[in-house]
């Protein structure tokens, strides 16, 4: 079986390891344009040797940011802002992703230093939420969204394409969907946000709807050789978590009918009253039964156990690549000292500046 090491190629992809900066929001940008602190931040991270650098969660439009400093990609001026940001990625060896998102009921929220909480109404940098149902989170976000209307729901859809269609021509090779951590395509999955009637609410069938129309759409306008992937949450530990992952399976299973080809197996941060039993690769055996039973190639993080601990889940089948995220916050070079555990030659070490090259090497 493959190692952490190995190459991976997906479409006409290839990973020059199976190392994937996890989308990680910075909530720096201004009206959703990404600057210096970006450009600093991903490059670091492209130099530091991961395989795959996927852009922190970005909005399709200005309601969908969780907080005043999300990044979107709804304008030209944002668009701009990332060609020099792909093109460093591009330069230090690793494949540019994007992650596209929409916040749904959680948006209009502080930056986590700032509270991480609901900004009231008519206060600045507060808008209003929408969602499939007026449900609010609860704990820290108690905002009562508005629900959407059909409208509103093709409309978001609309917004999503758009930003897909941006993307893709500013080259980014590998597309993220967001259907995860309580945002808005899983504000319609769970039966916790979603109390609809109509053909968006009640059944699996039809609160997976949403997220099943949306990446058909997005499908069309993403060219079939590039990876489109989603974020998907699987199981939200509300004590049903068996027929919430078989329902998702039986979903991922739609998506991949549908053009989806790889998934990141994950969580529902969907209520605060989740009972997530944390621990070193707790989501291991959850992201192998996904993979196994839908065919699809794909991922996991949160809290997985170092490189030994990634490296094993790889070699055992259990997941394709690893995605890995504040471990990079805390060492953009990751990569580099993994290898050095795993006494395993790192390639990436060829095209990193002798500057660092030479004491990185010396390291110990």
């Amino acid at each position: 079986m493959p190692g952490l090491f190995d190459t991976f190629t997906l479409k006409d992809v290839t990973l020059r390891n199976r190392i994937v900066v996890s989308p990680m929001c910075q909530y720096m940008s201004v009206e959703g344009v990404a600057n210096d602190w970006h450009k600093v931040h991903y490059t670091s991270l492209a130099r530091g040797g991961a395989g795959l650098v996927i852009l922190e969660a970005t909005a399709v439009s200005p309601e969908g940011r969780i907080s005043w400093g999300d990044a979107g990609l709804w304008n030209d001026e944002q668009a701009a802002a990332l060609e020099p940001i792909i093109k460093a990625i591009k330069e230090w060896g690793a494949v540019p992703g994007l992650q596209i998102a929409h916040a749904g009921r959680k948006a209009s929220a502080n930056r986590p230093w700032e509270g991480d909480d609901h900004i009231p109404e008519g206060q600045p940098n507060s808008w209003e939420t929408i969602a499939p149902s007026a449900v609010p989170f609860g704990a820290n976000l108690p905002r009562v969204p508005r629900e959407m209307s059909l409208e509103e729901i093709a409309r978001v859809q609309a917004d999503t394409v758009k930003s897909v269609e941006r993307a893709r021509d500013l080259g980014f090779e590998w597309l993220q969907m967001h259907f995860a951590h309580g945002y808005l395509a899983q504000n319609f999955w769970s039966p916790l946000s979603n109390k609809r009637t109509d053909q968006y609410g009640g059944s699996a069938e039809n609160r997976g709807r949403y997220a099943l129309e949306t990446l058909a759409a997005v499908r069309k306008v993403w060219p079939e050789n590039r990876p489109l992937a989603v974020r998907f949450s699987v199981v939200e530990f509300d004590g049903n978590d068996e027929q919430r992952l078989t329902e998702s399976i039986e979903l991922l299973k739609k998506m991949k009918q549908a053009g989806l080809d790889t998934v990141d197996v994950s969580i529902g941060f969907n209520t605060p009253d989740a009972q997530i039993p944390w621990g070193p690769n707790f989501l291991g055996e959850i992201a192998s039964r996904v993979l196994r039973e839908t065919g699809l190639p794909g991922t996991t993080s949160w809290y997985i156990d170092g490189p030994k601990g990634a490296d094993t889940l790889i070699r055992e089948g259990k997941i394709d690549f690893a995605t890995i995220g504040r471990p990079f916050l805390a060492n953009p070079h990751w990569p580099y000292f993994a290898a050095k555990e795993l006494g395993v030659e790192n390639p990436a070490w060829k095209t990193l500046p002798s500057a660092y090259a030479h004491w990185l090497s010396r390291y110990r």
